[in-house]
């Protein structure tokens, strides 16, 4: 609930600060709203990104429960009032909303809306959005608007910086896939020139033992021997090229926002739904920040590529002076003994290795047909 308006300038300064605090696009939008209904004092307020289809890409309100939200529906087209302000970009101030003539109903469990104050946001010549507050929370004389003059100019205002902190975080965003898609790109050619090469020595030596093993037994041995060093050199060099790839958002932006920037990408690109959740987690050591970085890269991978997933769903929760990363699917599941028995271990012993490696321990829960979740816990550092 609203504890009534902050007024002055270091109410406004603080609303901007919020604005600008946050990198991703979501947490911005619900920063402006919740900024604009606090300074403004209304009941109600919300902001539409618009799309290209005649609806809201997003679509973030304040003021309302989420049972309320959830009882509203589908979210709204771009139709009445809000397809006024983002096509004809002007501010609108109604003393009642349901009276205009453009007005067009709304559903059963949408809350009542009279006075209402609205614009666009813009970014140039480009309209990104749409904010409106409803509900003063004021006296108002009969037929009179409770939103005043004074607070369409703040809104203006509010409108202006959150033009720059949506257009900021959505480059944020953007900056961020490229990183990953450049690392992949970095990594692959990485791979390639330190791997292909003693693998294609291996394939070479692999059949001279084969063509040997009948007629020169001694010699198929020594050419068996030599398959298995430069295996185990290739192994090495992979681990290498892996392991020294510390990407560069982890030391920049900490686990948990690196881990939802790379899941965001992950949901985009695969047709299973891919989701992340986080609570109470700080910064933890950066030895114990990588390792949970690439199990959770490894388990994905093979949720995603292996398991037949419909939802992948990661969380990162603080457990005692620790943390603890869960990676869940619902895919095929598999019988983790016999894996170990088939000598596939599916990453398996390198995600135990990564957590031992920092005083942590992994333990995987899996059965055909049910699915599989990978844990893996640290101690505090």
């Amino acid at each position: 609930m609203s504890q009534g308006p902050r007024t002055g300038l270091a109410a406004v300064s603080s609303a901007l600060l919020a604005m600008s605090r946050h990198l991703e696009v979501r947490d911005v939008l619900k920063t402006i709203v919740a900024s604009a209904r606090e300074l403004l004092d209304a009941q109600y307020a919300a902001l539409g990104v618009p799309d290209d289809h005649g609806g809201f890409a997003q679509f973030v309100v304040d003021g309302v429960s989420e049972e309320q939200w959830k009882a509203i529906g589908p979210l709204p087209r771009q139709h009445g009032i809000l397809a006024s302000m983002l096509h004809e970009a002007r501010a609108e101030r109604l003393a009642d909303v349901r009276k205009d003539p453009r007005f067009e109903g709304w559903p059963s469990a949408h809350p009542e809306l009279a006075d209402f104050l609205g614009l666009p946001i813009r970014d140039g010549d480009e309209i990104i959005g749409a904010l409106f507050l409803a509900n003063k929370n004021c006296p108002r004389p009969d037929g009179a608007c409770g939103f005043t003059e004074d607070d369409e100019e703040l809104l203006v205002i509010l409108a202006q910086h959150a033009a720059i902190a949506l257009t900021n975080a959505r480059l944020y965003e953007r900056s961020r896939e490229l990183t990953i898609a450049e690392e992949r790109s970095r990594l692959a050619h990485e791979l390639h020139d330190a791997v292909s090469q003693k693998l294609f020595s291996l394939r070479l030596t692999a059949q001279a033992a084969a063509a040997l093993v009948d007629r020169d037994p001694g010699r198929a041995k020594g050419e068996l021997q030599q398959v298995a060093a430069l295996a185990a050199e290739a192994a090495d060099e992979l681990r290498a090229a892996v392991v020294e790839l510390r990407p560069a958002a982890l030391d920049e932006d900490g686990l948990v926002a690196t881990l939802r920037t790379q899941i965001q990408v992950l949901d985009r690109a695969h047709s299973a739904r891919v989701t992340f959740g986080s609570r109470g987690v700080r910064a933890l050591p950066a030895a114990q920040e990588e390792a949970l970085l690439r199990v959770a890269q490894e388990a994905l991978h093979n949720a995603l590529r292996h398991s037949g997933a419909d939802h992948v769903d990661v969380s990162l929760d603080k457990r005692g002076s620790g943390a603890v990363l869960r990676v869940t699917d619902d895919g095929s599941g598999f019988d983790p003994r016999g894996v170990r028995r088939a000598g596939r271990h599916l990453g398996l012993v390198s995600m135990r290795d990564r957590a031992s490696g920092v005083g942590g321990r992994l333990t995987v829960e899996s059965a055909p047909g049910k699915g599989t979740t990978i844990e893996m816990e640290v101690p505090g550092g």
